[in-house]
């Protein structure tokens, strides 16, 4: 796919969600899931991140958008647990709310995957294919703990700056104390591991299409 047709398709497939969300709205006069808007919008602000460091500019200014893009990057992946959200319920068919919750967590991994891509680029311009590797990784295993901080925490990007403190009498216990917090180490890992295999996979695909499967 051309470079230029990416935020197209991108837009097309967002606008799909939008425009279910708002025709469950009309038609049930319900706004259960008009937060899934503003989730995408989270979703796609690393994605639109990303896009800068592929900029020439000045190497402080490209970490900087580095550190804001992990630190809005998991708000991508996070729309994946609004799954949590699906339930029976009165006045429109199950299977229109599986798929309109389906295609924000669609959006949000596609968002996030390809700001992923983006940010590998921009580190392989810094460092050899194994260091950007490795760094790479350990922002996705940091995403997932974002997540699970999300979801079960209830933190919001910004709040590393508004409530610092809060944050790390949060994370503290649960570096220094992982058999006491299991559950936290598990998602962060399963999620972690997951978005790679799923980047990585996409990744093989793409580079083997012209080759045939």
């Amino acid at each position: 796919m051309k470079k230029a047709g990416v935020p197209l398709i991108v837009g097309i497939s967002v606008s799909f969600t939008i425009a279910v969300i708002f025709f469950r709205i009309i038609y049930t006069s319900e706004t259960i899931y008009v937060f899934l808007v503003w989730n995408l919008f989270l979703a796609w602000l690393p994605f639109f991140l990303s896009r800068q460091l592929q900029k020439k500019r000045s190497a402080p200014y490209q970490w900087t958008i580095m550190f804001f893009w992990l630190l809005f990057f998991p708000n991508a992946p996070y729309i994946i647990t609004d799954l949590f959200h699906l339930h029976e319920r009165p006045g429109i068919p199950k299977w229109y709310d599986l798929l309109l919750l389906f295609s924000a967590a669609w959006n949000g991994l596609l968002l996030g995957l390809l700001s992923l891509y983006n940010a590998e680029r921009f580190l392989l311009t810094k460092m050899n294919q194994f260091n950007a590797g490795l760094l790479l990784a350990l922002c996705v295993f940091l995403s997932g703990f974002g997540v699970y901080a999300g979801r079960y925490l209830r933190w919001n990007s910004w709040e590393i700056f508004t409530h610092p403190k809060i944050i790390l009498n949060d994370t503290v216990p649960r570096i220094l104390h992982p058999h006491q917090h299991l559950s936290t180490w598990g998602m962060t890992l399963m999620l972690g591991s997951l978005l790679l295999i799923i980047y990585h996979s996409l990744k093989l695909v793409t580079e083997k299409r012209s080759e045939g499967i």
